[in-house]
């Protein structure tokens, strides 16, 4: 059985919007935490932070969710790229989201980076995800 670690990530953020909470817990991965640092960037999310309490046994990510008059500021969050069904972006491929509104989160050889910075540095990679 595989488990799709993005996906988790996604629907979890998905969920705690939908319920209007101010922040959400989720387990540790290097690639949860880059996601997050890439979405903290582009202002969709607040504070991340590392909690390595000793209760517990493996770390977890707190992320605080940004919220603007009572209203998220991710109105929706696609995962784009599955563990069934990968998409990769050349260059020349890739997208704009709403016009440029939101943002393409790519995978690449230089790390998880937006659709904008990918087209500065040339590189092409697979679409992990859309939020805007």
């Amino acid at each position: 059985m595989s488990i799709d670690i993005i996906g988790n990530f996604l629907t979890v953020i998905r969920n705690a919007i939908a319920r209007s909470k101010p922040s959400v817990t989720t387990s540790y991965s290097r690639l949860r935490y880059d996601l997050a640092l890439v979405l903290q960037e582009e202002g969709f999310i607040g504070a991340i932070e590392v909690l390595n309490d000793h209760d517990v046994v493996k770390k977890q990510i707190k992320i605080v969710l940004k919220y603007v008059d009572n209203e998220s500021v991710i109105h929706e969050i696609t995962r784009i790229s599955k563990p069934s069904r990968r998409v990769y972006a050349g260059i020349g491929n890739i997208k704009p989201v709403i016009g440029g509104l939101g943002v393409s989160v790519l995978s690449t050889n230089k790390g998880l980076i937006t659709d904008k910075t990918a087209k500065k540095v040339r590189a092409g990679g697979e679409i992990i995800c859309t939020v805007w």
